[in-house]
């Protein structure tokens, strides 16, 4: 029995993962959700080099040196104000991936990193601390569009048995960019003071990479299908990324969501929280985007120096220490997209969240004991690993996956929006007001962050059903009770405006499928 299992499994693998498939997610996440993570780490390690060439930068232009509260507030504001570029790009990158599409959106979205890079790179040698700041600004922008526009472009070209798997691709590469910024800001890489603008100057060399290889691959088949009503440039899409001739059964699914919606036509963010049928759905995403980024793992990232110096860690040691929370993000990222068709969301995302409780509730003992005991420094460290591998099993990644999979075409950029709102006004706080809650709160301060993941897990645990392997249909039904809609209103509710009847959506599309051959429909 376990051998059949076995060779299911291999067989499923084999099936779904085509070269192209591969190629296009690696691709899009590479200059993508790499970036975005890229950008949380790289401003750690050169902090008082960055800090030292403000203080030149004022003293030169006003013949004194800046005070102590002012330059505080500058490096606060670099921090912080790429979550302000961010909400940004998630508010503009509706109108952007419905005229261009999700391919064409990810790779004109370079033009912004290749921007901030330059101007980033560049400041130091123009002596303006603002080239930086506005550099940081962009570059949120970039992380904004992408983390909207790569996770729609993933759920949309990925088979159903594997799309939570291939959803997982955008936290892995996040996680191999908080590392990679890691790896790079080393001493002996770029981590000296004539160094640290290539640290953003590199930024430019996956944004060149994706502009490369994207192009050869095709645009979202179900944007195609649905919203530019070409058929046949859908099922070539179709064909290249699940490596088979006959797709006819997969452009038929599509169909089938196309008169269960009515029409194509795309919803507001209004007319989406006015929608009873998905009330409980964006509450949902709502509470597991805000979780994703109020758990308090960005404060972590943000501020990894000042946390293991309080643990008592040598100032040498510490870059070589916070390389080892990379390292264990990434591993424990990657092993999630591994587990999640196995395991399913729900116990990935709710165990994560608990673990997290745990373990914030283990360090706040630890870091306020520490000086009594001479080895807890060592266990606040494995605190700090292991609740960034709880982080990354599930937390890190599925929330990008759900946004994805609990709506259908025409609700999901809007739903992507309102996820990348929330996101960034939430990153956006941690990064300001963690430093004075650290200062206020002392040893105390990751309780807060507990408290908001036991939260989040015990909503979780109450509201959210098992998504793997489930098409969009079977999770309205899920939440049909709870949004008490009948399966009926909630398939006629969907779309508070203008109708299509369902006969002549129908025409619309199958009269071009190969002059009638899709035969089978999925209900």
């Amino acid at each position: 029995m376990q051998n059949l299992s076995n060779q299911s499994n291999l067989t499923f693998y084999s099936t779904n993962w085509s070269g192209s498939l591969i190629v296009a997610s690696l691709t899009g996440a590479f200059g993508s959700s790499f970036l975005y993570g890229y950008n949380l780490s790289v401003v750690n390690a050169p902090a008082a080099y960055i800090k030292k060439f403000y203080n030149e930068t004022w003293e030169r232009r006003y013949g004194f040196s800046v005070d102590e509260s002012t330059l505080t507030l500058l490096w606060s504001i670099t921090v912080s104000i790429f979550a302000i570029g961010g909400l940004v790009g998630a508010i503009i990158v509706t109108p952007i991936v419905k005229f261009f599409g999700r391919k064409r959106t990810l790779l004109l979205n370079n033009l912004f990193a290749v921007t901030a890079a330059l101007l980033m790179s560049l400041s130091l040698l123009a002596g303006s601390f603002e080239m930086l700041i506005l550099g940081r600004i962009i570059m949120g922008v970039d992380a904004g569009i992408s983390l909207s526009a790569l996770p729609m472009y993933l759920s949309e070209i990925s088979p159903k048995e594997i799309r939570g798997s291939l959803g997982q691709v955008t936290a892995i590469f996040i996680c191999i960019g908080v590392f990679t910024g890691q790896v790079l800001g080393l001493p002996e890489i770029f981590g000296q003071e004539p160094r640290w603008p290539y640290l953003f100057g590199a930024i430019i060399v996956p944004s060149l990479i994706q502009v490369v290889i994207l192009p050869f691959l095709p645009e979202s088949p179900r944007y195609l299908l649905l919203e530019k009503h070409n058929t046949s440039k859908a099922e070539k899409a179709f064909q290249t990324f699940l490596g088979k001739d006959d797709v006819s059964h997969e452009v038929e699914e599509v169909l089938a969501e196309s008169r269960v919606q009515r029409n194509t036509k795309l919803v507001s963010i209004l007319q989406l929280l006015r929608t009873h049928a998905v009330r409980w759905q964006v509450i949902t995403v709502v509470v597991t985007m805000g979780c994703y980024q109020l758990c308090g793992l960005n404060a972590i990232w943000y501020y990894t120096n000042n946390i293991f110096s309080e643990a008592g860690i040598n100032h040498e040691t510490i870059p070589y220490v916070t390389l080892s929370t990379g390292a264990v993000e990434t591993v424990a990222a990657v092993f999630s997209g591994l587990v999640i068709e196995r395991l399913g969301r729900r116990p990935l995302l709710i165990g994560g969240f608990g673990l997290m409780v745990v373990f914030f509730a283990v360090l706040t003992v630890s870091l306020t004991l520490q000086k009594t005991v001479h080895w807890l420094p060592y266990l606040s460290i494995f605190c700090i690993l292991a609740i960034i591998a709880s982080f990354c099993i599930g937390p890190g990644g599925i929330p990008f996956v759900l946004t994805g999979e609990f709506f259908q075409q025409s609700q999901r950029p809007a739903a992507f929006m309102i996820a990348g709102t929330v996101n960034w006004l939430s990153n956006f706080a941690v990064g300001l007001l963690f430093p004075f809650i650290q200062a206020g709160l002392q040893t105390y301060c990751f309780l807060v962050f507990a408290a908001i993941c036991l939260a989040g897990a015990t909503y979780l645990f109450f509201v959210l059903p098992e998504t793997k392997n489930k098409t969009f249909h079977e999770i309205s039904q899920a939440f049909a009770k709870r949004n008490k809609v009948s399966l009926e209103m909630q398939e006629m509710n969907h779309y508070p405006g203008e109708r299509k009847s369902s006969a002549e959506q129908e025409s619309n599309f199958t009269s071009s499928v190969n002059n009638g051959e899709t035969k089978k429909g999925i209900v």
